[in-house]
């Protein structure tokens, strides 16, 4: 299936944008869009929604290209660091529970459901 591209019209008209600003954010490195075989510049899903947190840091929050740049380096290097740890955990979960698959079975089948508790008020026969 052939991934759905935007001409940089259209996404300018949808941003509304100047197209030279779409220009400006290749040019500075921060959207690569892809390129037909006439080298018209066309952009992915992906790279719309590149543009949407490049136009709400710069819009919305004020930052200019170059914090723009880092702060989107940070995000893709913690999202990997999101990742790495997640896939740490799987395998020290599975490091841990190999072999352990019968006792946590056992365990599950121990458990007993009880029914809420009800609570007594007592009356204290000392007060006035």
């Amino acid at each position: 299936m052939k991934e759905k591209t935007y001409m940089i019209s259209a996404v300018a008209s949808k941003y509304n944008i100047h197209p030279q600003t779409l220009r400006l954010y290749e040019r500075e490195g921060l959207l690569i869009p892809s390129r037909t075989q006439g080298n018209t510049r066309v952009y992915s899903d992906e790279d719309l929604k590149k543009l949407e947190f490049i136009l709400n840091l710069s819009r919305d929050m004020g930052v200019n290209l170059a914090g723009i740049e880092i702060i989107y380096n940070m995000k893709l290097k913690m999202e990997k660091m999101q990742e790495e740890f997640s896939n740490f955990l799987e395998e020290l979960k599975k490091e841990f529970f190999s072999g352990r698959e019968s006792i946590i079975e056992q365990k599950k089948d121990a458990l007993v459901k009880s029914s809420s508790s009800t609570v007594a008020l007592f009356k204290d026969d000392k007060k006035k």
